[in-house]
C-alpha cells in the first residue's frame, strides 16, 4: 500500500505540499493534505461527503485559496498568482461540473463554441470545424442543433465534457461526473474520461463517490478523510487498505468510523426506565 505521503516524481503536473484550508469557524477542511497528481494519468479523489474534496478543484483552478502550505500546477504556485496568471492558468484548465451546468438559452453547438469565442479569436470557420470534432468525440455532432432542454441527462454531461476540452486543456477536472445517470450513461461517460484522458493526453481528475466505475479508470485513488489523505495508491492498494475508515468506504460498510447512529443516549437510557408523562 502507498503511503499517505506525497508522490516525489518529477513527472507531476500538480503537487500538493501540507495544504490546510478552512471556510471559518476555525474548522479545517483540508489539514496538511499532501499528495501528487502525475501527467497524463487519471486520479480519482475520493472520500465521504464533507471531506474537502470539491474543495481541492477550487484550489487548482484559484478560486480559493490555502491557508498555508503550497499548491503548485505545472510548477506554478497558484496562490502566488495575480488575476492575469490566474486567466492564463484557467485557460489550459477544463472543468465539468456536476449536472453539466450548460447554458439553457445556448444550443448544443453554441455551448461548446463558447469557450473559443470568450478565450480566443479565431475566425468563426475554425471555430464551428473545432465544435464538430469535439462534438464527434462525444458522439453528440448530430444533435449540434438541440438546447439543452432537448437533451437526456447523460448527453448534457457529454455535451458539457466536450466544452470542457474545447480549448485543448492540459488538465480536465470532474466534479461528480457520475451523478444522476442510468447504468448505459455512466458507462458511456466513464469509457469517455479514459478514452478522452489517453487520446488527448491530458491528465485528469475525477471527484465521484461511484466506486466501482471510478476505480475503473482511475490510475491512482486518493481518499480523504478527515482533513487527512487516509490513503492513496492504484485502485487495487486502496481496495487492500487497513485503515479502518478506507475499509468502511470502499466497502460501502453501514457501520465504523463513520457511525450509522447519530450520537444520543444509549438504548437502555431511552427504553430501560419507563416513561414519564
Amino acid at each position: 500500500m502507498t503511503s499517505p505521503a506525497a508522490d516525489t516524481s518529477t513527472d507531476a503536473l500538480i503537487e500538493c505540499r501540507d495544504l490546510r484550508f478552512g471556510y471559518g469557524g476555525g474548522r479545517l477542511i483540508l489539514d496538511g493534505v499532501s499528495f501528487s497528481v502525475q501527467r497524463g494519468k487519471v486520479t480519482a479523489l475520493m472520500g465521504a461527503s464533507g471531506g474537502g474534496k470539491t474543495t481541492v478543484l477550487r484550489l487548482i483552478g484559484g478560486q480559493a485559496r490555502a491557508t498555508s502550505g503550497q499548491l503548485t500546477v505545472n510548477g506554478q504556485d497558484m496562490a502566488a498568482l495575480d488575476a492575469a496568471g490566474l486567466h492564463a492558468a484557467r485557460r489550459r484548465m477544463g472543468m465539468l461540473f456536476q449536472f453539466g451546468a450548460l447554458f439553457t438559452d445556448l444550443s448544443v453547438f453554441e455551448n461548446v463554441a463558447f469557450p473559443l469565442r470568450e478565450h480566443t479569436d479565431l475566425p468563426e470557420a475554425l471555430v464551428r470545424d473545432i465544435v464538430l470534432m469535439k462534438l464527434n468525440a462525444v458522439g453528440l455532432r448530430g444533435a449540434r442543433d438541440l438546447m439543452p432542454s432537448q437533451v437526456s441527462g447523460g448527453m448534457a454531461r457529454r455535451v458539457a465534457l466536450a466544452r470542457a476540452i474545447a480549448l485543448d486543456p492540459q488538465l480536465v477536472m470532474y466534479d461528480e461526473p457520475f451523478a444522476g445517470l442510468d447504468p448505459i450513461s455512466l458507462g458511456t461517460a466513464a469509457r469517455l474520461i479514459r478514452q478522452l484522458n489517453d487520446a488527448l493526453g491530458i491528465t485528469s481528475i475525477v471527484v465521484s463517490h461511484d466506486l466501482e466505475e471510478t476505480f475503473g479508470i482511475a490510475d491512482q485513488v486518493i481518499v480523504l478523510a478527515n482533513g487527512k489523505v487516509a490513503a492513496q495508491g492504484t485502485p487495487d492498494e486502496v481496495r487492500q487498505s487497513t485503515d479502518p475508515l478506507v475499509h468502511q468506504f470502499v466497502n460501502a460498510l453501514p457501520d465504523g468510523p463513520v457511525h450509522f447512529h447519530y450520537p444520543g443516549p444509549t438504548v437502555a437510557q431511552d427504553f430501560g426506565g419507563g416513561h414519564g408523562a
